[in-house]
């Protein structure tokens, strides 16, 4: 079967160490061992861009490669009709995933592009949500 590709977004290279007040204290290669533990023999693509270009060419690789995405666009989120452009182009199941719980955050961060296209999204869960969202992907992949 096709690998899962889980796409990161701006500043998530910063996991960690970023206001861990909201994001917590994981770093990004906590993150990415936890989706390979969870996805078990099934393969995974973890990628991490700060630039709208790549994230929009991964998710292309994707289209060509992959079976199912995880994303967390992190500001693009809320920016990115490009981003959205290309994930609607993907015939497979897409899951967006926030750490925090946006719909609690600033009004800025309320409406979500990538959720027009999105089967699912996952918020607020910290960390953990990026493991709910493989076991959640290979299930729809399943199915």
């Amino acid at each position: 079967m096709k690998p899962i590709y889980i796409l990161n977004g701006p500043n998530l290279n910063r996991l960690g160490k970023r206001e861990p007040h909201i994001y917590g204290t994981t770093t990004l290669a906590e993150v990415e061992a936890s989706c390979r533990a969870a996805a078990g023999e099934h393969s995974v693509v973890f990628r991490q861009t700060n630039s709208e270009e790549t994230l929009i060419n991964l998710v292309h690789e994707a289209i060509d490669e992959g079976s199912g995405i995880i994303i967390n666009p992190a500001a693009f989120t809320f920016t990115s009709l490009a981003l959205l452009d290309a994930l609607k182009m993907f015939e497979g199941p897409v899951i967006e995933i926030h750490i925090s719980n946006i719909h609690k955050r600033e009004p800025i961060y309320h409406r979500s592009y990538v959720s027009m296209r999105a089967d699912a999204v996952i918020a607020g869960l910290g960390v953990y949500g990026y493991e709910a969202a493989v076991l959640s992907l290979l299930r729809l992949l399943r199915a």
